[in-house]
């Protein structure tokens, strides 16, 4: 008896001391209210999106969920004001599968809300699921659509800078690699499903960077940020419901809560002094070096040319002749305009 007792002091020891240095998140500590500011935050009806949205919500501002699903969406717009007593906060149809429906919601905020403040690009997959497309869906889901979202509000970012995009990245940047002659293929079973993952999070990474230099000195800045270890939908959603009650338990014991990996993300958008970090990774509210592959600015420069074809902003061939970002001759204009001046170097 005395035995199991001390093998479960030292078990209990050990979690403690693990789940405080490994598990727990280090919170947000920006006192910064945000009444009269208007937050994008794609996903936000479930996980850490919500948990983000309703602290932005709480803070006071009109927080708009950007969300693949009618249902959820509006379910998730009346848990916000009715724990956060905000009841600026809506639901507006996004799905970033689908450029058409990226550039349809693009038309639909700019033509109804004066401003945007932040952009968190927060919704994400790790699995096709029973999908099959003729395109690499992670990357479509986790880089090309907030690309694109991104290259159609920045006319809006920039008219109410300082303002900022936070891109919710991951830890699994750093398994990554990026082969710009196959970066459209389908993937097709789950270790094509992993490998694409890490190599969309080195993609939101690297965007990060590219986007950082791209609007050096337009008053936006832009960060990566790794939520840690998280009990959300993301990794449990498409597995088996036999594996899902055997891991569920595990997954509350040893990941964070996703009000805790809301914490980075929120520390990007929300504190102050970190505008000269802009295009940096952050975890743990605390910037964190990243490996060489996630700071090549020629890979970065690369993945920017390949992401405007796959976005449908350039032509095939044409990209050294890329028109200004917002300019007459730029798809962007046609889709989305604003009185702003575009303050944009040329690319």
């Amino acid at each position: 008896m005395d035995g199991l007792l001390l093998g479960a002091g030292l078990l209990l020891g050990s979690y403690v001391l693990i789940y405080y240095n490994f598990i727990k998140a280090v919170p947000c500590m920006s006192p910064i209210n945000l009444k009269g500011k208007t937050a994008v935050v794609t996903g936000g009806n479930t996980g850490i999106g919500k948990m983000t949205a309703l602290e932005l919500a709480q803070r006071g501002a009109r927080v708009v969920l950007a969300c693949r699903s009618k249902e959820k969406g509006e379910a998730a717009v009346y848990d916000i004001r009715k724990d956060s007593g905000n009841n600026e906060v809506i639901f507006m149809m996004l799905d970033l599968s689908s450029l058409t429906s990226v550039r349809s919601f693009a038309t639909a905020f700019l033509s109804s809300e004066p401003r945007l403040d932040l952009l968190i690009h927060n919704a994400g997959i790790s699995s096709c699921g029973k999908a099959k497309e003729t395109f690499n869906l992670i990357l479509r889901v986790n880089h090309v659509g907030p690309f694109l979202l991104t290259h159609l509000l920045l006319p809006r970012l920039k008219a109410n800078a300082p303002s900022r995009v936070v891109v919710m990245a991951s830890a699994a940047h750093r398994r990554g690699h990026l082969d710009f002659f196959r970066l459209d293929r389908p993937v097709c079973g789950w270790q094509q499903e992993l490998r694409a993952y890490a190599d969309s999070k080195l993609a939101n990474v690297l965007f990060a960077r590219e986007l950082a230099t791209q609007l050096e000195g337009t008053g936006v800045t832009c960060y990566a940020a790794h939520p840690g270890p998280v009990n959300s939908e993301l990794f449990l959603r498409h597995v088996p419901g036999w594996l899902h009650l055997l891991l569920s338990p595990l997954a509350w014991l040893v990941l964070r809560t996703p009000r805790g990996g809301a914490q980075t993300p929120l520390h990007c958008a929300l504190q102050e002094g970190i505008e000269p970090l802009s295009g940096r990774y952050f975890a743990n509210c605390h910037v964190e070096e990243v490996p060489t592959s996630a700071r090549d600015d020629r890979a970065a420069r690369r993945l920017w040319e390949a992401s405007e074809k796959l976005a449908g902003l350039t032509k095939e061939g044409t990209q050294n002749n890329s028109p200004q970002l917002g300019s007459p001759r730029s798809p962007l204009a046609q889709v989305a305009t604003d009185p702003a001046p575009s303050r944009f170097r040329n690319l």
